[in-house]
């Protein structure tokens, strides 16, 4: 692979601080490159390490109700903390299923001897003992399908929250980018819902949640053991959705009606039908504005979450927060710092990968990072 091949795939990868190395692993210009290395690495960290010394001396020097504010070390052991947690309960969870194939086995093996026995019986012992192996039977079957009981743990609760996340993500898409293709093609649709874009674009998730959560109640009645998903999930994908599809809607939009007119003209020479226009000409021109629009709609549904989680209790990282406030101790409060931390980190990669996908789809090789 070349060098300007791998130089061309960490920029679209959103991973251009690397190309210092490619060139000095070339040999090109060594003290340019060991400069940017210094400016791309060296003072982030500086940076970071001066950072977390601010942190640590107000930390100490704050004393709350629940004591003094959780330094960066308390916050590190606390992060441990949640991953061996994490782990033990996989591993004790891992052992129960372990068990209960081992009783099942049991129970059945003991079922077929019982049987067996039964055959030299006669009634009313032989009936006895069928009953008797029958529920044996029951109960293999039973320790099959018993579940492991335990609290989610906090990767649980990364996965819960990015499972919503995602959720209301498509949702938002789903809902944005098919009406955003219509105000861009369409002027008079346009100036129609114009209005509700800049009525509701500002509200906030705090207002949208109550709402939601009357209309799932009113809706969504199926029993809870029959139902595919909790209402506390449903309500949060839907106040995601409702506030992160702003941002494509606006942005496809713009994408459409900036598409070149001889583009157009071009479609009508040729007497395309609507569906193929929107197909072959409209959405590949709008896409790099239609990611731009999704990369920042992720990035606001992620902010949105968080706050969703905590009021409508649906277990996950805003949940988690919520309920390490309620305990209300200096190890609480490293955690919600862990949970600090774990948010801003996902956002980042969020929009890393949201990044890549604009890049992939994008003319323009200038796109903000």
């Amino acid at each position: 692979m070349t060098k300007q091949r791998i130089i061309r795939i960490l920029d679209v990868a959103g991973l251009k601080v690397f190309e210092p190395l490619v060139r000095l692993a070339t040999g090109e210009d060594p003290k340019e490159q060991l400069r940017l290395l210094g400016m791309y690495f060296l003072l982030p960290a500086l940076a970071f390490i001066a950072f977390l010394a601010a942190w640590h001396i107000c930390a100490i020097n704050i004393v709350t109700k629940y004591g003094t504010l959780p330094t960066p070390a308390a916050v590190w052991v606390q992060g441990s903390n949640l991953l061996e947690s994490h782990r033990q309960t996989r591993a004790n969870e891992a052992q129960f299923y372990e068990d209960q194939q081992t009783k099942s086995a049991e129970h059945a093996e003991n079922a077929v001897k019982l049987r067996t026995l039964a055959e030299t019986m006669e009634s009313p012992k032989k009936e006895k003992a069928i009953e008797a192996a029958e529920k044996l039977d029951e109960k293999a079957t039973e320790a099959l399908t018993k579940k492991f009981s335990a609290s989610p743990t906090y990767i649980d609760q990364i996965i819960t929250s990015l499972y919503t996340v995602f959720a209301g993500f498509v949702i938002a898409s789903l809902i944005a980018i098919p009406t955003g293709i219509l105000c861009g093609m369409s002027r008079a649709f346009s100036m129609a819902v114009n209005p509700l874009i800049q009525i509701f674009k500002p509200v906030s998730p705090l207002a949208w949640l109550p709402i939601v959560m009357i209309v799932v109640g009113a809706l969504y009645t199926t029993p809870p053991a029959e139902a595919w998903f909790e209402k506390s999930f449903i309500s949060s994908a839907f106040t995601v959705a409702l506030c992160s599809l702003w941002p494509t809607l606006v942005n496809t939009a713009l994408g459409v009606a900036s598409i070149e007119k001889d583009h157009l003209n071009v479609a009508r020479v040729l007497n395309l039908s609507s569906s193929t226009r929107v197909r072959m000409i409209v959405i590949p021109s709008a896409l790099p504005f239609i990611f731009a629009g999704l990369r920042i709609s992720l990035g606001v549904g992620w902010m949105v979450l968080i706050a969703a989680e905590m009021l409508a209790q649906n277990p996950g990282l805003g949940k988690f927060v919520w309920d390490m406030f309620q305990n209300g101790s200096s190890e609480t409060l490293a955690q919600i710092m862990v949970a600090v931390f774990t948010i801003g980190i996902i956002g980042f990669l969020l929009d890393r990968v949201m990044i890549v996908l604009q890049r992939s789809v994008s003319y323009d090789t200038t796109v903000a990072t």
